[in-house]
């Protein structure tokens, strides 16, 4: 199996300029990568166009999460109990993205139980969800909605949404820093020149988002079990897998999110 790379920023070569610069095109490659939001044009592809949109993530994460907390909302306003208004919130998030993470996470899930590395990596390729990916989605959905119907209060599960989904997409970009792709094509190849400073800004963002919506002592604690979430999956990669992968990023985003939801209902 390849080794970890060291998480180590090189700041004498750090590009601080970069980081006020083209946030508009890469926050638009995020969200057409990334969500179904009809937003006109042709997505960009290119390995450098997705590599450097990665750092618009959280951007994007925030805005689902503000559409599932507009939808808990409407939902508790119409009269819905928490619970159903909790999974109709979480039904927003997943149609927004196409169930871009949820899949990621169904397929990483399934793939841990193959026999080899090769094995591994065909059923992770699979289309089909084996028992492993649906026992892992009922869970994240259930964690989820749970936590939410906990918080109750529309504008509470709103703002838990929003750090939540932000956050996770913040924290998720460090396996591509920290990790070598598992195999030679699909995202993590596009992700593997991966900068330095489009990390920082990922990991920057997401941070802010928490902190400033949860508050310092929940963000803090939302942030340390949400890295710890990620940490978990990129262990996972490394010993199954070699490496990461598309899937293994949805996974952690998914892991990284339901910690800190959990984190959100606690403090609320």
């Amino acid at each position: 199996m390849r080794n970890f790379r060291r998480l180590r920023i090189d700041w004498s070569s750090f590009d601080w300029r970069s980081l006020g610069r083209g946030w508009p095109a890469d926050l638009r490659v995020a969200a057409r990568f990334f969500t179904c939001l009809p937003l006109g044009g042709e997505s960009e592809t290119g390995h450098d166009a997705v590599a450097s949109g990665l750092r618009a993530w959280p951007l994007v994460g925030l805005v689902v999460g503000l559409f599932g907390g507009f939808a808990y909302a409407v939902a508790s306003r119409l009269g819905l109990a928490p619970i159903p208004s909790a999974l109709l919130a979480l039904l927003m998030t997943v149609c927004t993205t196409g169930a871009f993470h949820e899949d990621g996470l169904a397929d990483f899930a399934d793939g841990l139980g193959g026999r080899d590395l090769e094995h591994r990596l065909a059923i992770m390729r699979d289309g089909r969800i084996g028992a492993f990916g649906a026992i892992a989605l009922l869970f994240s959905l259930g964690l989820r909605a749970g936590a939410l119907a906990q918080i109750a209060s529309p504008g509470a599960v709103c703002a838990a949404l929003a750090a939540a989904a932000a956050a996770s997409r913040g924290l998720a970009p460090i396996l591509a820093l920290t990790l070598m792709p598992a195999r030679p094509d699909g995202l993590g190849v596009m992700l593997d020149a991966l900068r330095q400073e489009t990390v920082v800004a990922a990991v920057a963002v997401g941070t802010l988002a928490v902190l400033l919506i949860l508050g310092l002592g929940a963000g803090l604690v939302a942030l340390a079990l949400g890295l710890a979430g990620v940490a978990a999956i990129g262990t996972l990669a490394q010993q199954r897998l070699g490496g990461y992968t598309g899937d293994v990023l949805g996974a952690a985003q998914q892991v990284a999110e339901i910690v800190i939801l959990l984190a959100a209902a606690i403090f609320s």
